[in-house]
């Protein structure tokens, strides 16, 4: 009995961890976004330049299928709320793919490669998808770790009430 108490800890243990391997960092919400500059073959993001825009951050990879779970409602989204700066970062590390990627998904919001993978660093994002809502002032105000529905009532009401500056 006390080998299976002792067996029971130790799987308990294990799913506790593996529960928190991707880190939510709460002390970024409320905190000012992390600024970056970025450039590829296509596109360019300079998150100084957007300030005064509700903007959505995620980042991404052509070789995520949650990534790619999410990106239909992702993109209805951007055609929904047209005022919403939506900024995709691929950390792929492989730009053929990604132009590939973009190319068969007819992705038309604003992205941009970053095979060194700085701008999801500033953020502490290692495993895609994960999103940024930041308000006007340039401050973190949700996270979201894995797919979403985008097109969810909760999150558009949620950025439109951002975009009204409530």
């Amino acid at each position: 009995m006390k080998r299976f108490s002792s067996a029971l800890a130790a799987v308990a243990l294990l799913a506790a961890s593996a529960g928190c391997d991707r880190d939510v960092h709460p002390e970024q919400l409320g905190q000012p976004a992390p600024m970056f500059a970025i450039k590829d073959a296509h596109n360019s993001v300079d998150l100084n330049k957007l300030r005064g825009q509700v903007i959505l951050l995620n980042f991404w990879a052509s070789w995520c299928a949650p990534c790619l779970e999410e990106l239909p409602t992702l993109e209805a989204l951007h055609h929904n709320i047209p005022s919403l700066q939506i900024v995709g970062i691929s950390i792929d590390s492989d730009s053929s793919a990604y132009e590939e990627f973009l190319s068969a998904q007819h992705v038309d919001f604003l992205t941009v490669i970053d095979p060194e993978q700085r701008t999801n660093a500033l953020y502490s994002t290692f495993r895609p998808p994960e999103s940024y809502i930041i308000d006007k002032h340039g401050l973190i105000r949700r996270k979201f770790i894995g797919p979403q529905t985008w097109t969810s009532p909760e999150i558009v009401r949620y950025i439109e009430k951002l975009q009204q500056g409530s």
